[in-house]
């Protein structure tokens, strides 16, 4: 756990390249997964998902960003007795709080979906009780200012994940169906997507677990420096286990309020989308799992790929921002936000642009058996601006808790909440959009809590948010990117026939104009470039082709 490491962007790096990774990785073993449970079965277990994910948020989702708040707070002051005791009162939190979640999710499945996806539900169940334990060990290193150990425990996580899924899923649907192809049996079929895609939630499960073992190999490796930080702490006051207790309480409420009212749009949207349309609307239930399973487990799992970054920056930022307000230096935090939004602008703006431009051949790579390329095209191109929205939010509300406003994203995410449902329910009852109405409301809410959670930045710090080289300047070079992407794209199509040839081309071509229109354009400076991972790289790059 070395502090010698200290720049947060370093840090957000070093995590974003974990969960850009990861992401792949998911996105990857997506296909296969796909094309041995259907779009019903992605359905199926993309509604599950959804409800597990908020019982999640609600016990140990939010524990890492949490504990790394408190925790971080007593490092900065080198109370490494009382960091340790916080630590210890948070896995015994985790315990309490994991059983009874695992519980409620096991025995009211029923509660929360339709009947037919109660068992992918149920399997789910064991996972929340690990990943509390897994939230507590990733937080308290993450408090060190070392994203390493939860970065390398994320990438053991997901390839488990990938491993377990995708053989789980065939297993389940061989011994079940008999067979991986597709059967003219509606009966074998609903068991496919069934036990498809319980066999993958399985493979969540795996994931956790393997992550889990990891961090408490590196714990126990790193124990003898914290025993020995411990001993040469000079505070011999420090709270008791009840005031820990309560502090724990205190600040992790917040995070998992605030965690949940965030993501629980997914889950309303869920459920008003299925109840409406086979109850209301009189729709099919296995169309409406596949629309869905379209919209989740095609498109958005997509569109949230170049999240990772911003996440990375959200969970970095966090114990930096929490730091820097302890010692009264607001001037450093101001000038650590306008560092965090600059940099997440310079990668989420292109990356919209380029999945607005080349969402077909994206989709065409990533599900080749998919029947419904019009619907998951559109779907991806209409998210494409969601990815900027959430990237913002994401750092935004983080910003929040590392200042101290921690009900203030709650209160930002109810409103929007609040304002994206009430939009909804006639979208879907009264227009033919379908999903499409997910994906308006989807980027009409995370756009609201992109402007609340600026506006309650400005009322605490003051701050104002520089427009032109943090929006303006990544946009222009990124639209050039997108225009000369989509040309070389179709060019090269044309001639070659290769949609996995044409879109690899192109893509290089598109990152090699964008930084070059970025540099020109004077969006980035040689320093904040430097800053970046492996940004004296780029810096040599850019000065031996004469643009800086």
């Amino acid at each position: 756990m070395s502090n010698k490491k200290n720049n947060f962007i370093l840090q957000a790096g070093i995590f974003a390249a974990a969960g850009f990774i990861s992401r792949i990785i998911g996105m990857i073993y997506t296909i296969p997964v796909a094309a041995i449970i259907g779009s019903v079965g992605l359905g199926y277990y993309s509604s599950a998902y959804n409800y597990y994910n908020i019982i999640l948020l609600i016990s140990s989702y939010s524990i890492p960003s949490a504990i790394s708040k408190v925790i971080s707070q007593k490092l900065s002051l080198k109370e490494y007795r009382s960091a340790h005791k916080l630590f210890i009162c948070s896995l015994w939190y985790v315990l309490g709080v994991g059983v009874v979640a695992s519980l409620l999710l096991f025995f009211g499945a029923g509660l929360f979906v339709e009947e037919t996806a109660v068992p992918v539900l149920r399997v789910f169940a064991p996972t929340i009780f690990l990943y509390g334990i897994l939230g507590v060990l990733r937080g308290y290193f993450q408090a060190h200012k070392s994203m390493v150990q939860t970065s390398a425990s994320q990438v053991l996580e997901q390839i488990a994940n990938c491993i377990v899924s995708i053989g789980a899923a065939a297993g389940l649907v061989m011994a079940t169906v008999g067979t991986l192809s597709v059967t003219a049996d509606p009966a074998l079929e609903e068991n496919r997507a069934v036990y498809g895609a319980m066999g993958s939630a399985l493979g969540t499960g795996a994931g956790v677990l393997v992550a889990l073992l990891f961090m408490i190999a590196i714990y126990m490796l790193n124990r003898p420096l914290i025993h020995k930080r411990i001993r040469k702490d000079p505070n011999t006051y420090t709270e008791s286990y009840g005031e820990i207790a309560m502090t724990i309480v205190r600040v992790v409420m917040p995070f998992i309020l605030s965690t949940a009212a965030y993501n629980l749009s997914s889950t309303i949207n869920n459920k008003l989308y299925t109840v409406i349309s086979i109850y209301q609307k009189g729709m099919e239930e296995t169309l409406v799992y596949a629309n869905y399973g379209i919209f989740s487990g095609k498109g958005m799992k997509i569109s949230n790929i170049p999240l990772a970054f911003a996440s990375a920056m959200a969970a970095a930022i966090i114990p930096t921002i929490s730091q820097l307000v302890a010692k009264k230096d607001m001037r450093g935090a101001e000038e650590k936000i306008h560092q965090a939004m600059q940099t997440i602008m310079i990668l989420a703006i292109p990356c919209a642009v380029g999945l607005f431009v080349l969402a077909e051949p994206v989709i065409l790579l990533l599900f080749p058996t998919e029947t419904n390329v019009e619907l998951s095209t559109g779907v991806l191109m209409a998210l494409s601006l969601s990815v900027v929205f959430y990237a913002i939010s994401t750092l935004t509300n983080s910003i929040l808790q590392g200042i101290g406003r921690v009900n203030t994203p709650i209160v930002n995410a109810v409103i929007a909440l609040l304002v994206q449902t009430i939009v909804l329910i006639p979208l879907l009852m009264f227009t033919e959009l379908d999903v499409y109405a997910l994906v308006l409301v989807s980027t009409l809410y995370s756009g609201i809590m992109c402007i609340l959670n600026q506006i309650s930045i400005r009322k605490t710090l003051g701050y104002r948010q520089e427009v032109v080289r943090t929006f303006l300047k990544p946009f222009l070079a990124s639209a050039v990117m997108g225009a000369v992407a989509f040309g070389v794209y179709k060019g090269l199509y044309a001639l070659i026939s290769s949609n996995v040839l044409a879109l690899l081309v192109s893509i290089i071509i598109a990152v090699v104009v964008y930084f070059a229109c970025l540099i020109l354009l004077k969006g980035v400076t040689e320093s904040e470039l430097r800053a970046m991972p492996k940004g004296y790289l780029l810096v040599r790059i850019a000065k031996r082709f004469r643009l800086m």
